[in-house]
């Protein structure tokens, strides 16, 4: 379930005395444009979710490109889809402290061990996800409203996953954390939705496969 991001970006040029301060060097734009262009559909696509308002994601979008545009002398190489989304991940969070006030949310929640994680890693991942059944049945309008309820770290595990299609390396650079905890909040985030979205009886079956 892809969400097109509005074309909205525009790089903005400053008259008079050269690169602004903290611009990339001089012929980083084309490299820019192949590296990190391609990906600002998904970049507005988890900055719906994780501000769950269309008009504050564009916002947050323009923020990071600018941001990212100005920093892209320090990326290193790597996944360039994920240097810009701990951007975005970081601007969206800004924008809701701004925009709401600061909220502490504390989530009590257990990581796998890095052996555990290194073996589930090797397995492929259960399915169907919750998001592949729902779509079946065409009830998109539900599934989006089921993750924009779940709490943040469980919704941007999903969105970055089951949407996105990251890998869990990927999804922990993005989030700073192990890949344990990518998995564990991963298998929490989709029996939530399990739960929400599945008859009676089936979000159980669900929940078992996914910590298998």
């Amino acid at each position: 379930m892809k969400t097109i991001a509005p074309s909205f970006f525009t790089r903005r040029r400053t008259a008079g005395n050269g690169p602004a301060p903290g611009s990339s060097p001089p012929g980083a734009g084309q490299q820019f444009n192949q590296l990190i262009l391609p990906h600002l559909d998904g970049a507005y696509n988890l900055a719906c979710y994780l501000t769950r308002d269309p008009v504050l994601a564009e916002d947050v979008v323009q923020d990071s490109m600018v941001r990212a545009f100005r920093a892209f002398g320090q990326f290193r190489g790597g996944s360039a889809r994920a240097w810009l989304f701990a951007i975005v991940r970081n601007c969206s969070r800004t924008a809701l402290s701004g925009s709401r006030g600061a909220v502490s949310l504390v989530i009590h929640e257990a990581s796998l061990s890095e052996e555990a994680a290194a073996q589930l890693q090797q397995r492929p991942d259960p399915g169907p996800t919750p998001e592949e059944a729902v779509m079946r049945s065409a009830e998109i309008g539900r599934l989006r409203s089921a993750i924009e309820a779940m709490p943040e770290p469980f919704r941007e595990a999903v969105v970055l996953r089951d949407l996105e299609d990251f890998s869990y390396a990927e999804i922990a650079e993005v989030t700073g954390v192990p890949i344990g905890t990518v998995m564990s909040r991963l298998a929490r985030g989709r029996a939530m939705l399990s739960k929400e979205l599945l008859p009676a009886g089936t979000a159980s079956g669900e929940q078992s496969r996914s910590v298998k």
